[in-house]
């Protein structure tokens, strides 16, 4: 088993490998090198196990070092998920112990894998920093109706009685603005615009933009990424 780093002539057998093993996510993808390293000029390290020609597992690493944040080696930084995944123990083991010995070369504080399900049983455990909030979508939108909580469904059929309409937007402008507007009312920094370019410009269908309308005023937005079967409503206002 050896362990390669991601270049571009391994992006496409990369995101093939991503997208066919039932544990990775839309975090995984090899898209992320390329809007972290451009958007935040953080080092990327994504990892790769391979034997015989072909990828056994990936973990896409983010090499965090600054004065708000601390200095950290994180799987995947500006996600929600991340980790190694893998065919076999054997490639997951060498993935994580090259990541390891990065982490060590890299003097961090420490190394962070962002995993759905508990790892290893004997790695530093925090359950409470993180949520992650899923659920089943009927195809009837209805039934999905009836699943919001009362009060809301309310407003959810108020605003529709009052003409709120939704668009998906080619570019990111009008969400982008939302956002920044929301993020700034509630005293959070807000990252720079050209992360949204970014997102859009690498996983292009996949990052989704939908818009609600009063007229022609544009009143809330959310950047939503698809993966598989799942839809993932992740930046908006």
């Amino acid at each position: 088993m050896e362990i390669g780093e991601l270049n571009a002539s391994k992006a496409a057998d990369w995101d093939a490998f991503v997208g066919t093993h039932p544990d990775a996510t839309f975090f995984h993808l090899s898209g992320w090198k390329q809007v972290i390293e451009s958007s935040f000029d953080h080092d990327c390290h994504f990892l790769y196990a391979y034997a015989s020609g072909q990828i056994r597992g990936v973990l896409p690493l983010v090499h965090i070092n600054s004065r708000l944040f601390g200095n950290a080696l994180i799987s995947t930084a500006f996600c929600v998920c991340g980790g190694p995944v893998a065919v076999d123990h054997t490639a997951r083991s060498a993935l994580e112990e090259r990541a390891i010995a990065l982490a060590e070369e890299l003097k961090v504080d420490y190394l962070e894998f962002r995993l759905r399900a508990p790892g290893n049983a004997d790695w530093a455990r925090n359950d409470e920093l993180y949520v992650e909030f899923r659920k089943q979508l009927d195809p009837d939108p209805e039934k999905n109706l009836a699943q919001v909580p009362r009060k809301q469904r309310a407003m959810v059929r108020k605003g529709i009685k009052f003409g709120l309409r939704s668009e998906i937007d080619v570019g990111v402008d009008r969400c982008y603005n939302l956002y920044a507007e929301s993020v700034r009312n509630l005293g959070t920094p807000v990252f720079a615009k050209k992360y949204f370019v970014a997102l859009k410009a690498a996983f292009g269908e996949a990052c989704e933009i939908l818009t609600v309308c009063q007229g022609d005023q544009p009143v809330s937005s959310v950047m939503n990424f698809y993966f598989g079967n799942e839809v993932l409503p992740y930046y908006g206002g």
